[in-house]
C-alpha cells in the first residue's frame, strides 16, 4: 500500500505502556501523510491512544513522534463543563479577552503576544459560526444551553478557526444528527492542511484522501478511501489465503516424502542384514556397504529435513499474512413474540406508533427532538400518555454503558440478569460473544472499550426469560468498526422486537429495519417510506 501523499506525522518505534504496565503500543513504526486520512485499525489497536500521543496529551515510554507544525486535537469524549461559554469551547476566550483588554486602551505587552497574528480573530469566529448556526454574539453564552450535538461542532469549528497545521478528529460524527453530519462531511471536504479522522462512519471514510491502518507494529497508508481500502484487503486476503492453502499442501508432500523415505531405508537396512546373516558377502565388504549406506541415509534424512523446514516456513510466512476477523454468532432462546403481539405504542398526541410482533423500529430525528427521552419514558414508565408498554420484558441499551457493575467480573454480570442459566452455558455464549479466558474473570473495569461494549450487549441478549423487546439509543456511538460489525452479527440471531435510535444510516439498513418514524422539532411523528 502506498501514496504519493507527503509525510506530515512520522513515527519511529513507539511504545507506549499503561502506568499498570499494560502495553497499549509496541514499536509502531510509520507515517500519515498529509490531506484527508482515515486511520482504521481493529478494536483495541490503540488508534484513539495513538491520536493522544500527537496530540501531547500522553508521552511514549519510547521511540518518538515527528509532526511538521503545531497539532489541533478533538476527544472521542468531549469533557463538556456546562459553566464554560462558547468562546472557551473554541478555544479563542484568551485570545478574545486581551483583544478587548487592547480596545478598552490596556497596553500590557502580554495581551500582544496572546493575540499574535490574530487580530481578525473575532470576525472569523462570526463567519465560522454562522456556518453552524450561530454568531459572535453567542460568545458568551453558556455550554450548558446547547445541546451535546450543537456542543461538538462548536469544537470542530474551533479547530477550524484555529488554523493548526496538522488536526486530528476522534469519532467526531458521534451525537450528530443527519444535518449535522452534513455538514461536517462539507467542512472535512475543505479541510487545509492534515486532518486525521478515527471513526466508525462509513459515509465519512469515504471522503478520506487516503486510508491508514495501524495494525500489530506498523502503519501502513494506502491512497484511498475506506472502500478502496476495503476491496484491497479482501483482495489481498484471498491470495494470503490461496497461498496459506498451496504451502500447507507443499508442507504435506514434503512430510509425505520424508515418511516414505525413511520407510525405504528401513526396508534396505533390513534387506542388508538379512544378507549379511546368510552369508551371501563376506564381512569386510558387508561392512563398507553398511557404512556407505548409512552416509547415503544420513545425507538423504538431512535433505528431506531441510525442504520439510523450507516448507513449513513457507507456512508460516503464508498464514502470518491471513488476519483472523472472528465473527459472532449465538444460539438465542425464542422470546416468544407472534407477529400479532403489540409490545409497545409511542404516541405524540394526534398520532401513534405502534410497535407489534418481532417488528425492527427506527426512530431517527434532529438533536434535541426528544428522542431520548422518549424512550426513556418508555422504559422507566413515565409520562404513559406519550409512550407504552406491553411487556415487562425489555432490555435496555442506553448511550452512556453505565449499567454494569464494574467491580465484578462479566461472567457475574450477565449471571445477575439469568440466574438459573449454569455458568458453564453462560462462559460458552460470552465466548460465542468473543469474550474468552481470563477477560469473563476480570473485573468489568479493566476491560477495554469493546469488550464493555459485549459484556453490556450479553446482559441484554442472554437474560434470562429473553427480553421481547430491546431498546437501543445510539449502539454505535463510540464503537469502531469492527465493534459494528459484531453488534450487526450479534442481532442477526435475534427473534425479537428492536426499538433503535441512530442517525448511523448504513448501521440501520445492516441489521433490517421494517420500519421508520422521524421525531420532527415539534416532537411529532412523521413516517418514512426509507432512510
Amino acid at each position: 500500500m502506498s501514496t504519493s501523499l507527503q509525510s506530515a506525522i512520522t513515527l519511529r518505534n513507539l511504545t507506549f505502556e499503561w502506568p499498570d504496565g499494560s502495553v497499549a503500543l509496541s514499536g509502531v513504526t510509520g507515517t500519515l501523510t498529509t490531506g484527508r486520512t482515515g486511520l482504521v485499525g481493529r478494536n483495541g489497536a490503540g488508534k484513539s491512544t495513538l491520536l493522544r500521543l500527537i496530540a501531547g496529551i500522553l508521552t511514549p515510554t519510547s521511540g518518538r513522534i515527528e509532526t511538521t507544525g503545531e497539532v489541533g486535537y478533538l476527544p472521542q469524549t468531549l469533557t463538556l463543563r456546562r459553566g464554560d461559554t462558547i468562546a472557551q469551547l473554541l478555544g479563542i476566550a484568551g485570545k478574545l479577552a486581551a483583544l478587548r483588554a487592547i480596545e478598552s486602551g490596556e497596553t500590557d505587552e502580554e495581551h500582544f503576544g496572546t493575540i499574535g497574528d490574530d487580530w481578525d480573530i473575532e470576525s472569523r469566529a462570526d463567519e465560522a459560526l454562522h456556518e453552524i448556526g450561530f454568531s459572535a454574539a453567542d460568545l458568551d453564552r453558556k455550554v450548558g444551553a446547547i445541546s451535546g450535538g450543537e456542543a461538538v461542532l462548536v469544537a470542530i469549528t474551533g479547530l477550524r478557526i484555529q488554523r493548526t497545521p496538522i488536526t486530528l478528529l476522534d469519532e467526531p460524527t458521534n451525537n450528530l444528527d443527519r444535518e449535522t453530519r452534513a455538514m461536517l462531511t462539507e467542512f472535512v471536504d475543505a479541510w487545509p492542511g492534515t486532518l486525521v479522522v478515527v471513526s466508525h462512519d462509513l459515509e465519512l471514510l469515504e471522503h478520506m484522501d487516503a486510508t491508514a491502518e495501524l495494525h500489530g507494529s506498523t502503519l501502513e497508508v494506502f491512497g484511498g478511501p475506506y472502500s478502496a481500502w476495503r476491496q484491497y484487503i479482501e483482495q489481498e486476503q484471498a491470495a494470503a489465503e490461496q497461498a496459506a492453502r498451496s504451502a500447507e499442501q507443499a508442507l504435506k508432500v514434503e512430510k509425505r516424502q520424508r515418511i516414505e523415505a525413511e520407510t525405504k531405508l528401513a526396508r534396505r537396512e533390513r534387506t542388508g542384514r538379512a544378507t549379511q546373516q546368510n552369508g551371501g558377502i563376506p564381512r569386510i565388504l558387508a561392512g563398507n556397504r553398511a557404512s556407505k549406506a548409512q552416509g547415503s541415509a544420513g545425507a538423504l534424512r538431512t535433505t528431506l529435513d531441510a525442504k520439510v523446514r523450507a516448507a513449513q516456513e513457507l507456512l508460516d510466512t503464508a498464514s502470518a499474512r491471513v488476519r483472523r476477523e472472528e465473527h459472532i454468532h449465538l444460539e438465542l432462546p425464542d422470546p416468544d413474540v407472534p407477529r400479532g403481539r403489540r409490545i409497545a405504542e409511542l404516541r405524540d398526541g394526534d398520532r401513534s406508533v405502534v410497535i407489534q410482533g418481532p417488528e425492527r423500529v427506527a426512530l431517527i430525528g434532529r438533536n434535541g427532538a426528544g428522542k431520548s427521552t422518549l424512550i426513556e419514558n418508555l422504559v422507566h414508565g413515565h409520562h404513559p400518555e406519550r409512550a407504552t408498554l406491553f411487556t415487562d420484558r425489555v432490555g435496555y441499551l442506553p448511550q452512556r454503558l453505565d449499567g454494569l457493575n464494574e467491580q465484578s467480573s462479566a461472567l457475574e454480570n450477565v449471571h445477575s440478569v439469568a440466574p438459573s442459566t449454569p455458568p458453564a452455558a453462560i462462559r460458552n455464549q460470552l465466548a460465542r460473544l468473543l469474550l474468552r479466558g481470563t477477560s469473563v474473570e476480570r473485573p468489568v473495569s479493566t476491560l477495554s472499550g469493546g469488550e464493555r461494549f459485549r459484556v453490556s450487549l450479553a446482559r441484554l441478549l442472554l437474560a434470562d426469560p429473553p427480553a421481547q423487546l430491546l431498546i437501543l439509543d445510539e449502539p454505535t456511538n463510540n464503537l469502531d468498526i469492527s465493534s459494528v460489525d459484531q453488534l450487526v452479527d450479534a442481532l442477526a440471531d435475534y427473534r425479537g422486537a428492536i426499538l433503535v435510535v441512530s442517525h448511523d444510516y448504513p448501521f440501520l439498513r445492516r441489521i433490517g429495519i421494517d420500519a421508520v418514524v422521524e421525531l420532527d422539532a415539534e416532537s411529532r411523528f412523521q413516517r418514512r417510506d426509507s432512510l
